[in-house]
């Protein structure tokens, strides 16, 4: 297999059985696509005795808009450097990277057919506990581990040179920082929601707090991030987690990957409502607090401890670790803001909000949504994650 081309589905099998040592040559193998991301094409590849694997083959254009918006498939060896980077610092919350072929920008990645995606299980009411903390968990292994609190200076800088991500940067700076916020063709703004978002576009308060963000986003390279973060990149089992689809990863504010799984599981919050009946829309999204109560519970305490072994005599100053995870909370719920403001009105939306079968239902959870976005971009530095929680509570007991 000579030159890049898009995968066929026998290109998958040869793919697989040429790279994956489970696989001889005369085991039968049988392939279907499984892919419904926004990027690339992905393949599941299976025995006739259930052994399986992933192919994941980088496309040169955004797939859910077309060959209109190229992008590059070097992406790839991004995601392969991340997975095997994250992999090192927790393998228990990392997805197995199997085998990287740069010229196809393809990928060999473990078969997690008995988990399920985190959005899908969430969405259908499945029970979930233990996850959000585990989460927690593994990013603060990852985070710490790729930054100044872990590395010497001079690694540091190396890494981050090695691990920048240009294209891909410039892409979600586009479509978290730029768009959202002015009346622009790639917007999605939902039927009912059109003087929502131009209230939102003549906003100059909420514009001058997301400048902020986005300057942050450019310049703050803390750590190494997954990039996209959100319950449809997070496999879940009986309390554990494997998280994929690293090729956003990029060294940046750790608060951006935190952010973003708030704002999914506030999503979700706010969408459930629109699926359930009164009482067990009340009961989930109680249980979507708690979520979020775990993941920052568990990723706070894990740093702090983490963080007591830096050999950075300025770093281990009494209360300085303490003063920079606040730092990353108020990043979070900024970082949060944005996510759940472009997942409403921009270009890439969500099946929590635009699959709720009621229009007058789902209008009114995607303006919650809205809403609850620019209040956490708003009151980012003044809102403890107990008073987060109480008032999410509030609205869940009182239907808002």
């Amino acid at each position: 297999m000579t030159g890049y081309h898009e995968f066929s589905l026998n290109d998958a099998i040869d793919f697989a059985r040429r790279h994956y040592g489970g696989f001889d040559g005369t085991t039968a193998l049988a392939v279907e696509e499984i892919g419904d991301g926004n990027l690339n094409r992905v393949f599941r590849v299976t025995a006739t005795d259930g052994r399986g694997v992933i192919v994941k083959q980088a496309l040169p254009y955004i797939r859910c808009i077309g060959e209109g918006w190229p992008l590059t498939r070097h992406r790839a060896a991004r995601e392969a450097q991340v997975l095997l980077r994250h992999g090192r610092l927790s393998p228990e919350g990392t997805l197995a990277l199997l085998h990287h072929d740069d010229a196809q920008s393809a990928l060999l990645l473990e078969d997690l057919s008995g988990w399920r995606v985190w959005r899908q299980a969430l969405l259908v009411g499945d029970n979930t506990r233990g996850v959000a903390a585990a989460l927690g968990r593994h990013l603060a292994k990852v985070l710490y581990g790729t930054s100044d609190f872990a590395l010497p200076s001079a690694d540091k800088r190396v890494e981050v040179a090695r691990l920048a991500n240009p294209e891909l940067c410039a892409t979600t700076d586009t479509v978290f920082f730029n768009d959202p916020y002015q009346d622009h063709e790639r917007n999605r703004v939902p039927t009912g929601l059109e003087a929502d978002a131009a209230e939102l576009w003549s906003d100059r308060a909420l514009k001058h707090k997301v400048a902020g963000l986005r300057l942050r986003f450019q310049c703050d390279a803390q750590a190494l991030l997954h990039g996209d973060l959100h319950t449809g990149s997070v496999f879940v089992r009986e309390g554990e987690c494997r998280v994929f689809d690293a090729e956003f990863g990029f060294y940046g504010p750790m608060g951006f990957d935190v952010g973003l799984v708030v704002a999914n599981l506030l999503l979700n919050f706010c969408g459930l409502p629109g699926w359930r009946q009164a009482r067990a829309a009340e009961e989930a999204r109680f249980a979507r607090v708690e979520d979020i109560r775990a993941l920052w519970k568990g990723f706070s305490e894990a740093f702090v401890a983490q963080a007591g072994g830096t050999q950075s005599p300025l770093l281990s100053e009494p209360g300085f670790v303490a003063d920079f995870v606040q730092r990353v909370w108020q990043d979070t719920l900024g970082f949060a803001g944005t996510e759940l403001i472009r997942r409403t009105i921009g270009v890439a939306h969500v099946a929590d909000l635009d699959d709720i079968p009621d229009d007058n239902g789902r209008e009114a959870c995607q303006r919650r949504a809205l809403w609850l976005g620019r209040r956490l971009i708003m009151e980012a530095t003044t809102l403890s994650p107990l008073g987060l929680c109480s008032w999410l509570r509030r609205m869940a007991a009182e239907g808002e």
